[in-house]
């Protein structure tokens, strides 16, 4: 105990938002603007994407596509200062992010994660050449942490990134899908884990689906149940 108080001396929690030294983690005037960035609903019943219209059961993004996953949900809309902080997350490793995240998803979707009924956390892998790169798996750090709020199983090795792929951001849904194809899988001796099991993908930012789609595929083919997938941020439906 006096070693966590010594350690927090030195090194006090920052608002992941805004930077500045909060003992709750996040500050006051950043709680009020997450809080307005929730998802909630009307959104929509596949991707949880916040959608316009409470009569409107499906974002566009999934009524013209047909996703491999069973459902998704996310925290927070991806807008200032979600999106800064996920960025910091990602790229500048503030791993210790995660912690907070993961709190606050597991606070917000405890309860459905329960009804999904959730075997094992699998976090969206990265290719290895970049994560030498960068150091670290910002969807590894996540999973870890809902891992430990949850008391859920972590397999952080189950799913492999097997083909780099060109950046997503630029291209159109379809590019998308063509870009991640075959991009997953899952070593015959590890399947034994998937067998009937419901699976939990964590990954920092939604957007089209595709990444989730190919690698809930992928683990559907290799014997998972279901797929569900949970992220920070997720982009504004329609």
């Amino acid at each position: 105990m006096k070693i966590t108080k010594l350690l927090k001396l030195f090194w006090p929690e920052v608002c992941p938002f805004c930077g500045k030294v909060s003992a709750q983690g996040i500050c006051g005037e950043c709680r009020k603007k997450t809080d307005r960035l929730k998802v909630r609903e009307p959104k929509c019943m596949k991707c949880g994407k916040p959608v316009k219209d409470a009569e409107q059961e499906y974002c566009r993004d999934c009524l013209d596509a047909r996703h491999e996953y069973d459902r998704g949900a996310a925290l927070w809309v991806h807008k200032p200062p979600v999106n800064t902080s996920v960025y910091q997350f990602k790229f500048h490793n503030r791993r210790s992010f995660g912690s907070f995240y993961a709190k606050e998803m597991a606070a917000e979707y405890g309860e459905a994660l329960a009804g999904w009924g959730i075997d094992i956390i699998i976090p969206v892998p990265l290719y290895p050449g970049k994560y030498k790169k960068r150091g670290y798996n910002q969807a590894a750090v996540l999973a870890r942490e809902l891992g430990k709020v949850l008391d859920i199983p972590v397999e952080e090795r189950l799913l492999k990134r097997i083909r780099e792929t060109a950046p997503q951001k630029n291209l159109t849904p379809r590019k998308r899908r063509q870009n991640l194809n075959g991009a997953f899988s899952v070593e015959k001796r590890r399947r034994v884990f998937l067998k009937s099991r419901s699976v939990l993908l964590t990954d920092d930012i939604y957007t089209t689906g595709s990444t989730v789609d190919e690698a809930a595929k992928t683990l559907k083919k290799a014997g998972a149940e279901k797929v569900f997938y949970l992220a920070i941020s997720i982009g504004q439906g329609n």
